[in-house]
């Protein structure tokens, strides 16, 4: 600390995000009721800003402005300065975000929010630089501002901040008019998707271009129930776009968080543990539904930078890589010819010509790896055997992935968070059944047990751990729901109860805190949370899945399972609230079209009975899982002693004349139990393997 001029309270904390500002001249408070009580003592306004820790904009404000002296005089002497890492504090940022919004049409990060000391904002925006340009005011200019209107024309920014509050309260707090989630609504859905199609690249609208998991998830599964074999084009021309393009990291495995172009070249660089978590699922539902390998390799290698980068050794996962190191965006990343011609040698030509190295280059007079040309085009060209530029290929990106390891290696954010584990979790545990990969099945028991023993105290979760010890934040609706999910993922690829068990007492636990019949809804911040501006309630579908499309889809397949009235309402409640903004703004719910897509089918009960790690029982998990049957539930008893689980679905269900036994029933009516892996695909209706 001594090497440093100043030093503020966010020294005490664990969020990277806010240790990165604990040496600015800003005075800067964490979020808590002692910067709360200055503001209101002082009665001065409070300027909030909110980031977090992989953001380029957010570091770029730092060293313009909170490292500024003259800026850090003005913001201490007519402010109380509060940071919060949006991370941390979803329910903090989701009310600002929505206030920023309201006032002035956009969001985004680094957001800037003044308010009242008692939290009721009037002013706000996002990046603001450090002199006009943009049309936008200088963060000095808009400093003096603030502060002369809050002397001099208080009742005028309190009036003004009242009438916002009125609108955000409505707005989060009325029931939405009840529609009916119909197949006519899924088509409907997705022909929104498609008239956002981006017929050349993939993906949908233009640039900047994000990789929208959930919206594909839905894509898939509506191509698969309906045969649209134009959504099946739409789907895979994206996934194809996106994993040949830059926002891939064609060495290391893993996506960056968004193409800042059209065509998927140049990548915002942070990598983001959620991005990643859900594009795993995504890959792996492709290959599984059209077994091309291209789709596998993709799974494995994002998983294995996952557990490469990403992995706590206790067991948890690591929430961000930044896009910047040594004080560039994507230095890490990026080639030159002559680096490829060190490294390579005489392969550095053909491997330049597949991956798009130039001497020009494409982004900023370097080079980021994409797929330009495949092996079997250049091989036509050269002449040289398929198999030969193929080998030339892996052995060219294990040589620059082990020169690239020496470089300064992009910063990370250590913190663990609940939501973005259970993510984590469920791509594991999906992927370890699915591809039979004991070491992915491992790395999700580990962790689920990392999460239930380090993030949960007196039955209830906490939000986020770093470096021992968990935070004092308590779980948010999102942390329950994902967490629950992965939970399910995790029974499914071990069919050990107690994962399923717990599954089911999160969401027991969900439905008690979070749960509002008024809205008939969920609210993200918990009943006994601290008073805020207002409660939280996020229904749309953004980088993450929200809390409450993904509590719709663990309470679906609970319902079956245990045969809960209360899970089915609740869940169809809920579509049946958001049916009118599923079909009009399709690309803001995805998660939600998913769980309708099951919500509407009939799914399949499947019962095993039989001890799980025999050859017999494996055989019928890799029938199960290999597939892309998304309208399932799995549940196996073993065929001596008393059901750990308690489900209607294991009444009458015993072995026949000793053998592993496998019952396939759709709404509890079964069809005529099977002991053998051909009887079990002709009922699921998959052909030969």
């Amino acid at each position: 600390m001594s090497d440093h001029t100043y030093t503020n309270r966010l020294i005490d904390e664990t969020s990277p995000y806010l240790l990165q500002h604990a040496h600015n001249p800003v005075d800067w408070y964490p979020w808590g009721e002692e910067a709360l009580a200055k503001a209101r003592t002082e009665n001065k306004p409070i300027l909030l800003s909110v980031g977090y820790s992989a953001c380029h904009w957010c570091h770029v404000m730092e060293h313009e402005s909170f490292e500024d002296e003259q800026i850090a005089k003005l913001m201490n002497e007519h402010f109380v300065n509060i940071k919060v890492d949006r991370e941390e504090r979803p329910d903090i940022d989701s009310i600002y975000m929505t206030a920023v919004q309201t006032m002035t049409g956009h969001g985004g990060w680094p957001m800037t929010v003044f308010m009242t000391p008692e939290g009721t904002p009037f002013y706000g925006g996002t990046y603001f630089p450090p002199d006009d340009r943009y049309n936008i005011p200088s963060f000095q200019r808009v400093l003096l501002g603030i502060a002369d209107a809050y002397q001099n024309r208080y009742d005028e920014l309190l009036e003004n901040g009242a009438k916002l509050q009125t609108r955000i309260r409505e707005a989060l707090n009325t029931r939405l008019p009840d529609g009916t989630i119909s197949p006519a609504l899924l088509d409907e859905a997705y022909a929104v998707l498609h008239g956002q199609f981006d017929p050349q690249y993939g993906g949908f609208g233009n640039a900047p271009k994000f990789p929208q998991p959930m919206m594909l998830e839905f894509l898939l599964r509506y191509a698969v129930r309906t045969q649209a074999s134009l959504a099946l084009e739409m789907f895979e021309k994206t996934l194809r776009g996106m994993a040949e393009g830059g926002m891939y990291d064609q060495l290391g495995g893993g996506f960056h968080r968004y193409s800042v172009d059209a065509e998927w070249l140049v990548p915002h660089f942070e990598k983001m543990l959620y991005d990643n978590a859900l594009l795993v699922r995504v890959y792996l539902e492709a290959y599984q539904a059209t077994g091309e390998p291209f789709y596998r390799r993709i799974t494995e290698e994002t998983l294995d930078y996952i557990v490469r980068e990403m992995y706590h050794p206790d067991g948890g996962f690591y929430s961000t890589q930044d896009a910047d190191s040594e004080g560039e965006e994507g230095k890490f990343f990026v080639w030159t010819p002559a680096e490829l011609r060190e490294v390579l040698r005489g392969d550095a030509m053909i491997f330049a010509q597949i991956f798009d190295v130039t001497e020009r280059g494409n982004f900023e007079g370097h080079n980021i790896l994409r797929v330009k040309r495949h092996p079997a085009e250049v091989a036509r060209v050269t002449g040289m055997p398929r198999e030969q530029v193929e080998d030339l290929v892996g052995r060219g990106k294990k040589l620059l992935f082990e020169y690239r390891e020496r470089r300064m290696k992009p910063a990370r954010d250590e913190k663990i968070l609940t939501s973005w584990n259970g993510m984590a979790l469920r791509a594991f545990a999906q992927a370890a059944v699915a591809l039979g990969r004991d070491d992915y099945r491992a790395v999700a028991r580990q962790n689920a047990a990392f999460l239930l023993r380090e993030l949960r105290a007196d039955g209830a979760l906490l939000r986020t751990w770093k470096d021992g010890k968990a935070g004092t934040t308590p779980a948010f609706l999102e942390d329950y729901a994902l967490f629950a999910d992965g939970l399910l993922s995790l029974y499914e690829a071990t069919f050990e109860p107690q994962w399923l068990l717990e599954a089911r007492a999160m969401t027991d636990e969900m439905l008690v805190r979070f749960w509002d019949d008024s809205i008939s809804g969920f609210y993200d911040t918990a009943s006994d949370h601290e008073t805020l501006y207002v409660r939280p309630r996020n229904t749309d579908d953004n980088a993450t899945p929200s809390g409450n499309s993904v509590a719709v889809d663990v309470l679906l397949r609970l319902a079956i399972i245990f045969d809960s009235a209360t899970y089915r309402e609740c869940a169809v409640a809920v579509l049946n609230n958001m049916a009118q903004l599923m079909e009009r703004y399709s690309s803001g719910f995805g998660r939600y079209l998913a769980a309708a897509e099951f919500a509407l089918s009939i799914p399949k009960e499947i019962v095993l009975i039989g001890e799980p790690d025999t050859a017999e029982v494996q055989a019928f998990a890799q029938t199960i899982f290999t597939p892309f049957l998304p309208y399932k539930v799995v549940l196996l008893r073993k065929p001596t002693g008393d059901a750990e689980i308690s489900s209607p679905l294991f009444e009458q269900r015993d072995q026949i004349d000793g053998k592993a036994t496998a019952y396939v029933c759709q709404n509890y009516a079964c069809q005529l139990p099977v002991t053998d892996v051909a009887g079990l695909r002709q009922q699921l209706g998959i052909g030969e393997a």
